[in-house]
């Protein structure tokens, strides 16, 4: 089944992408990833017999793999066309979902305040509360006060020598 499932994932992936990389999981199902497109599908025996379980999720900033968005179940006896077709309806499921950062659906606003009233959040930085200003800590004041004591010294004892 290993072998055979290589195979489909290989043809299902030109159908896809023109740059992609397959390779094996642990599990022994096969992975598809499109780097440029930032995206994976994996293909794995399901609980049937002459079943396949696709399953579709993004690829992280990092390289690392997010967990799977969507997932659906198609015959082994299917052409590498209908595997490809069922793909890009699981990646498109894929782009239109939440964001992976914060769950809520891409466009929505968010809920927030007292009893989920909705009201559209800035986009600020957040600061530490207390603090107006940025500024240097007293332990980095005495490090530098340090690191240039050092320095003097060494200018004194190259001048005293010479």
């Amino acid at each position: 089944m290993s072998a055979q499932l290589r195979e489909t994932a290989q043809d299902v992936a030109r159908l896809l992408w023109r740059e992609h990389t397959v390779y094996r999981e642990r599990s022994g199902g096969v992975v598809i990833r499109g780097e440029q497109v930032q995206r994976w599908i994996s293909l794995a025996p399901a609980g049937g017999r002459d079943e396949i379980l696709l399953r579709a999720g993004r690829i992280l900033d990092g390289g690392t793999t997010a967990p799977a968005r969507c997932e659906a179940v198609m015959p082994s006896a299917a052409s590498g066309a209908e595997l490809a077709a069922a793909c890009r309806r699981l990646l498109a499921d894929t782009a239109a979902g939440p964001d992976h950062r914060t769950g809520a659906p891409q466009g929505a606003p968010r809920r927030t305040g007292v009893r989920g009233a909705r009201r559209e959040r800035r986009n600020r930085p957040r600061r530490p509360a207390g603090r107006r200003t940025r500024h240097t800590g007293f332990a980095s004041a005495l490090v530098l006060l340090c690191v240039a004591g050092v320095a003097c010294y060494a200018v004194w004892g190259a001048a005293a020598f010479s």
